[in-house]
């Protein structure tokens, strides 16, 4: 597709907003970010990267430097919060995937997009302390209006082809056109957290231990040797009911006070979990929201892409992963529609269907259903034979479910 002068707008210089700019430039359409944050700071925590999402990252020609970055992770194990292992899987390349599974920290992740798009596109691409806060458009193109983020003062406007919001959960483009719309928040705050200590086990597991009910804890590792004694960066994220349904506030500094009570009890002979989270280098707490699916993205040449497009619970590591995909059935419509809002309508009838199927198996059956299961069958109590009460093939039935729903069972792959 030849876009007109202008080329995309791509309001939001985030994880997905940098994959489109790359996949976009390489197919030839004439792009620009722009980017609310007067600097890109290394921020956040961990992401996991599962096949799918590296099946896009290999596509930008990126995935040497990625998994350079960051911990290829062999299993998924469960366990309970007496420590009990229920049920574990091997992953990525260890499951004969074509792609492996990276566990990374997400501002590395970041800061290899925005280095390949300034490599490959030059610095101008992406212009910072640019906030869109509105647009207006006809046949001719989109009109941006944007202001600096740093002052507040207007900047001049911005004319485009079309306009791409990748500008995140809270996205000014799409209140523009749902503006009563509110995230959803049922009462599970979580707190994350980053620690550097020698590995768990085999230092290549992702682990989920024990269950939202009675507390739950994901922990996995993000890069090793970070104090050149064979430590791990880990990465941690713990989950709580809050039956006030009060929210946590968006990335303020946490306190392990506030929920280190839960978890002083989960003291295994490989992991004191109380101990991982009292020596934490960082803690950030956030609300676990979404929003519920919309049944439109495209409006004329504006769409939504990543979690402007569809917020999703942090639950299965498929955040990422969908807004990846995102871009390529987005470069792929453009490609093969000559007309832009034509192209932006294709693009959305293939992704709304699809992520509104994670969007809510995320709330209703995520991945962790599997230790609430356990859990609901024990009584919440230490068990003796755990084969005599739900075999591993019906653990694994569940894993299996999620996987296909969210796109990367291994029929996705052949």
């Amino acid at each position: 597709m030849k876009v007109a002068i202008g080329g995309v707008a791509i309001a939001g210089g985030g994880i997905v907003g940098l994959a489109l700019a790359l996949r976009l430039h390489a197919n030839g359409i004439d792009c620009r970010v722009y980017e609310a944050a007067p600097a890109f700071k290394h921020i956040g925590a961990g992401v996991t990267l599962l096949p799918h999402a590296m099946r896009e990252i290999t596509a930008l020609g990126l995935e040497a430097e990625v998994v350079a970055h960051g911990i290829e992770n062999r299993e998924s194990a469960f366990y309970n919060r007496f420590g009990q292992r229920i049920f574990a899987e091997k992953r990525g390349r260890f499951a004969d995937y074509p792609f492996p599974e990276i566990g990374i920290h997400r501002g590395s992740l970041h800061a290899v997009l925005r280095d390949a798009v300034i490599r490959r596109m030059g610095a101008e691409t992406i212009v910072n302390d640019c906030q869109i806060v509105d647009l207006e458009q006809d046949d001719s193109g989109v009109r941006l209006q944007a202001k600096r983020l740093s002052d507040g003062a207007a900047l001049p406007t911005i004319k485009a082809a079309m306009v791409i919001a990748c500008d995140g959960v809270n996205s000014l483009i799409r209140k523009k056109y749902y503006p009563d719309e509110q995230i959803v928040f049922t009462g599970i705050n979580t707190w994350r957290g980053l620690t550097v200590r020698p590995p768990i086990l085999d230092g290549r597991t992702y682990f989920r231990i024990g269950s939202i009910n009675t507390g739950k804890i994901v922990i996995y590792p993000l890069a090793d040797n970070v104090d050149s004694q064979g430590s791990q960066l880990i990465n941690w994220i713990a989950e709580l009911k809050n039956d006030t349904h009060t929210p946590n506030d968006w990335n303020k500094p946490g306190s392990a006070k506030d929920f280190i009570h839960i978890f002083e009890s989960f003291k295994f002979d490989w992991l004191d979990v109380g101990e991982l989270i009292r020596t934490a280098d960082s803690i950030l707490e956030y609300p676990m929201v979404d929003k519920d699916p919309v049944g439109r993205w495209t409006f004329g040449r504006v769409t939504f892409a990543g979690d402007a497009a569809h917020p999703m619970y942090p639950r299965g590591s498929n955040g990422v992963a969908q807004g990846l995909i995102d871009t390529r059935e987005l470069v792929d419509a453009l490609l093969a529609n000559s007309d832009a809002p034509a192209a932006l309508k294709a693009y959305e009838a293939v992704r709304i269907p699809a992520t509104a199927k994670v969007v809510r198996t995320n709330r209703s059956t995520p991945p962790d259903v599997i230790n609430l299961k356990v859990e609901e069958l024990v009584g919440d109590k230490p068990f003796d034979n755990l084969d005599s009460i739900i075999s591993q093939d019906e653990l694994r039935a569940f894993s299996e479910q999620y996987s296909r729903i969210a796109g990367f069972s291994q029929s996705a792959f052949t």
